[in-house]
Formats: structure tokens, sequence, C-alpha cells
């Protein structure tokens, strides 16, 4: 059976009594694990505390806790918490996040993501072992710390939220699997070329790094609800290339929509939203989201796993209704025949 997971925004646009039985939906499906981030609503480890105790065999990923937003050791002892309370299901998403976030949101400097992260995988991979922690580096000194109430899994999986080529290349160095947002599929090869350059650092390859990207994905029942799906999906993506700093302008651009981007930029900043998204091209599109009728999203998946991803992560555009949600994670369930 194919792996897949799907995101939920921990806010409260979705009451807690609809985010259970949407996890209950996809533990009942076979799905492999639930994925949440934390921007403006609740924290992610809270969420994903509550949906372990109404699950049984949904995994648990925090996608993504910032590098900058708690100490290596607290983040440690919180990740081990969630294991021991679901059992070893947890997963550990981080990124670094940008300097908007970083700075405005939590009052510290956004200084050096690349080499802060790589202590911060260090420091939370010997806590997590059990031993004593004595670290020196530029960013973070520590002396006996040792964590008394170990995770149950032997090793926590942890994901890297990434995009620039040095970033890449420290996935492909540290972690156990990649949380990339709005790749296209056809990048998808290139980019995980890069990644094997930094498992080779690391005497690993590519294969021990699963490539979990996150699709934004629309299941639509009719004509109407089709162009429906398709304008929430295109906001959505103009919100993040021409309202979101550089990350994803960046990226998108490197992809060869450098006409798009820009155009989405400049019309986000004059404040047109729907012009913004309206610049979103049908090609580029169809290069990163999965829109159609159940067998279209289906097929459109699999073109995503034939270009290089490992378990997708299903994701929905701002303003998907629950029964839209609903009908999407049952059209995209794993097949029991793959």
């Amino acid at each position: 059976m194919e792996e897949i997971g799907f995101f939920l925004n921990a806010s409260r646009e979705t009451s807690d009594e609809d985010l259970i039985s949407i996890a209950k939906q996809a533990d009942g499906l076979g799905y492999h694990s639930y994925w949440t981030g934390e921007s403006w609503g609740r924290d992610v480890f809270t969420v994903l505390t509550m949906v372990a105790c109404h699950t049984e065999n949904l995994r648990l990923g925090t996608g993504i806790a910032t590098v900058y937003s708690r100490t290596p050791a607290i983040l440690a002892q919180t990740i081990a918490s969630l294991d021991i309370i679901s059992k070893g299901r947890a997963m550990l998403g981080l990124g670094s996040s940008g300097k908007v976030v970083v700075e405005g949101w939590h009052g510290v400097p956004f200084d050096s993501p690349l080499a802060r992260t790589r202590e911060y995988i260090e420091i939370i991979r010997m806590a997590l072992a059990g031993g004593a922690v004595n670290y020196e580096g530029k960013f973070y000194q520590m002396e006996r710390f040792r964590m008394i109430s170990p995770p149950v899994q032997e090793r926590v999986p942890i994901y890297l939220a990434s995009l620039g080529p040095k970033n890449l290349e420290l996935t492909g160095e540290l972690a156990d699997g990649w949380l990339p947002v709005w790749a296209s599929r056809d990048r998808l090869p290139d980019l995980k070329e890069q990644i094997s350059i930094g498992a080779a650092k690391s005497s690993r390859n590519i294969s021990d790094v699963t490539v979990s990207p996150y699709i934004f994905c629309y299941a639509a029942d009719g004509a109407e609800d089709l162009a429906h799906g398709e304008q929430l999906l295109r906001a959505h993506m103009a919100y993040y290339v021409g309202g979101m700093g550089t990350f994803y302008f960046d990226s998108m651009s490197r992809a060869g929509f450098a006409t798009e981007s820009q155009a989405i930029r400049d019309a986000w900043g004059s404040g047109n939203r729907e012009q913004a998204a309206a610049a979103v091209s049908d090609k580029m599109m169809e290069s990163v989201v999965v829109l159609g009728d159940a067998q279209q999203c289906r097929d459109q998946l699999a073109q995503f796993r034939q270009a290089g991803a490992d378990m997708p992560i299903v994701n929905f555009a701002h303003g998907t209704d629950l029964e839209a949600i609903h009908r999407t994670m049952a059209a995209l369930a794993p097949q029991a025949d793959a």
C-alpha cells in the first residue's frame, strides 16, 4: 500500500469536532499521517495530542515547528511526550520559517538559519537518544542535560521543510524526510538530486530521505464545484507567491514561472487579490496541484509519485469546506492494491 499523509490547519476555522472527524476518517482509510502547523492558530503539539487521543494508527507530524520558537531541549522533551502519549506515532517536522515570523512574532533575530538548524537537529538527536547532552556550538551551549522520559520510538523521524539549494543539501545530510511546499512536479527529480548531494556527505543516499511534498488537492463534485475549487487553489497559490516573502516567489521562479510570479507579486503588492490569482497560469497550477474529479485526482497524484514523491501529503486551500475535505480524503485514500 502506498503511503499518503494529509495536512489540516490547527486554527479555529475547523472545530475540534470536525478536526477529530477528519482524523478518524483518515485513520480508517489507512492514511499514514496527519500533519499540522502553527501560525496564527494553536500550537502544533496540543492539537496533535488531541488527535492522538482519538486515533489508533495515524501518525502525528509537526508541519512545521520553527527552530526559533523553542529551545532544542524543550522541543526534544515535547516531541518525546507526544511520542509517549501516542504510543510511538510522533514525527517531527522542522523549518526555519522566515524573518517576518521569527522577528515579528517571536522577537528573536533571524540569523544563520542553516547553521542554527544543524545545531538544533544535532542536539535533539542527542537528547532523544537518552544520553547526557554536552554541546558546544555557535548558537547553543549545553551542559549535563538529560531526558529521563525517552520516546517510545528508537528513532523519531525528523523531517525538514526546505526549498533553497543549501537547505536541500542539509536535508539530505541530516533529515529522515523532506517537506516541500508548492514544489513543481517537473522539478522534483532535480530537487532530489540536490538532496542526494547532502546525503552523500553522511554516507547515505536519496532513498534514506522520505520525499513528502505538500500538495494542494481538490476533488470536485461536478463542473460548478470544479470551478470553485480552481478559484480557491489559485487564490491560495497567489497568497503564497505574492504575500509570503521571497521563499515561494523564488522557488516558483526557479521552476520556470518567473513571469507569472512577478505578475502575482506586483498585483498582490498593489492590493489587487483577484488580479494576483488570475496571474496564476494554467501550466503553473497544473505543475503543483491536484484538481478534478476523483479519478483525475488519483491520476494526477500518481504523476507526483512517478516524479519522485514517496509520501505525498494532501493539503487544502483556504476556504475549502468540510464536505470537500471529506470527499477529497476519500478520493485519494491509499489503494489496497497499490
